[in-house]
């Protein structure tokens, strides 16, 4: 792993790439027609800072837009970086919140989305200024930039009430028409009772919607994910609390751009019984057939861990038979994450655990969802915190942080997909 010093502390790292792939191996040029590529990968060295796990984009030209949250001494600030693909350099990260409040933690990394016409959104809580109690208590902020990422407005708060409770674990998505849709768990209505929210702008970040709160009870710390379909439809996943005891990953979805929802279904039926939080949320997307796509993790109902996939072509009403993905016996799944481009090619990413392991494993799919391929490892030192987007051109990108001691390292993989 090579390191930077402080005068260079982001740099393209040329020609550092990983063949790793057994029955489907990675290729090093993306002439061939049936396997996955890897392009650049990009080295963001944070030195001693501790950091979150990186959140990410890649738009249409393919320029990668990464996201994270850093601890800080006076300040917990949140960073965005715009790297262009032809860049043989990345520049400065811009702080978003600068002049603004600190972020509230760095155990989760911020929302991220792209709007219509290059507006770049963010969301992230900041503590409450109000004295309480409650040391969880935050305010959902959302945070925009108009100029491609060069700077940002003032946040906006999302939630629309003052409760001294956690507003958080929230992502965001923009749909067609350029509306940027919210969705995050607090406990506004009493305690241990936590619920999911949702809300929209439909003026590029300046205000929000009435805050609209989702059927059942939700598993508190468990992070929520959104998708917008060709046809408009939005999607919202989280996990539900059933019967009390039963952790089940349910999508909702608004036919009507947000305004209202229907009843949550449940996408596995895990039957995991499970008497805490597991703090593992699920992964959503769409293809360009409407096809809907949700990745899980579960231990239910043996026990068992594990990382699934499901799939819905009727908008969410039924879901597939799941199909779990990693097939190591030795090592602990975790925290999956997944895209999924027009065609219907699902490229996943998720941890493996053991008491001396600590590692980033990638599988992708060119059949929507139906075969994929044998889950190989990305990294090279302890590793956590994955995160991939794809774009409509075929061009993916996965991201890690990775503690290559002393420093704490986020890398950045682009991966080409196979020409459609």
């Amino acid at each position: 792993m090579k390191h930077f010093s402080s005068l260079s502390k982001y740099s393209i790292v040329a020609g550092m790439t990983f063949c790793l792939w057994a029955s489907v191996p990675f290729v090093a040029s993306a002439e061939t027609t049936h396997e996955v590529s890897l392009g650049q990968q990009i080295s963001i060295n944070h030195g001693h800072a501790q950091v979150s796990g990186p959140t990410l984009q890649i738009d249409n030209q393919g320029s990668r837009h990464v996201a994270w949250h850093e601890a800080g001494e006076e300040q917990n600030k949140l960073f965005y970086v715009k790297i262009d693909p032809t860049a043989t350099t990345v520049p400065e990260a811009v702080q978003v919140n600068g002049k603004g409040p600190s972020v509230a933690s760095i155990h989760q990394s911020p929302g991220l989305a792209l709007g219509t016409n290059d507006e770049v959104y963010l969301s992230w809580s900041s503590p409450q200024t109000q004295k309480s109690k409650n040391p969880f208590a935050s305010t959902l902020r959302l945070s925009t930039s108009k100029d491609q990422g060069r700077s940002f407005a003032t946040p906006i708060t999302v939630n629309d009430d003052e409760t001294p409770t956690g507003h958080t674990f929230d992502n965001l998505c923009v749909d067609a028409k350029g509306t940027v849709h919210l969705a995050w768990i607090d406990e506004r209505t009493g305690k241990k009772q936590p619920k999911t929210y949702v809300t929209r702008s439909q003026d590029q970040g300046k205000s929000v919607a009435k805050n609209l709160q989702l059927e059942g009870e939700t598993c508190v710390c468990c992070r929520t994910a959104l998708a917008t379909a060709p046809d408009g439809t939005i999607y919202v996943t989280w996990r539900q609390i059933l019967d009390g005891k039963f952790r089940e990953t349910v999508v909702a979805r608004s036919k009507d751009g947000g305004q209202t929802y229907s009843s949550p279904v449940v996408v596995g039926n895990d039957q995991w019984n499970f008497p805490a939080c597991p703090h593992r949320p699920a992964s959503i997307a769409v293809d360009g057939q409407g096809r809907l796509y949700v990745a899980w993790y579960t231990e239910g109902p043996d026990d068992v861990p594990g990382v699934y996939l499901a799939t819905s072509d009727d908008e969410g009403q039924t879901f597939s038979p799941r199909k779990k993905l990693n097939v190591s016996q030795s090592t602990f799944p975790d925290k999956p994450q997944m895209a999924v481009d027009r065609l219907g090619r699902v490229l996943m990413v998720w941890e493996e655990l053991s008491p001396v392991r600590h590692e980033i494993f990638f599988s992708y799919s060119l059949d929507r969802g139906q075969t994929f391929s044998q889950p190989q490892r990305l990294n090279k030192a302890k590793s956590q915190h994955p995160a991939i987007a794809v774009n409509q051109q075929g061009q993916g990108v996965v991201s890690w942080v990775e503690h290559a001691f002393p420093n704490n390292v986020t890398m950045i993989q682009d991966l080409h997909l196979p020409q459609s």
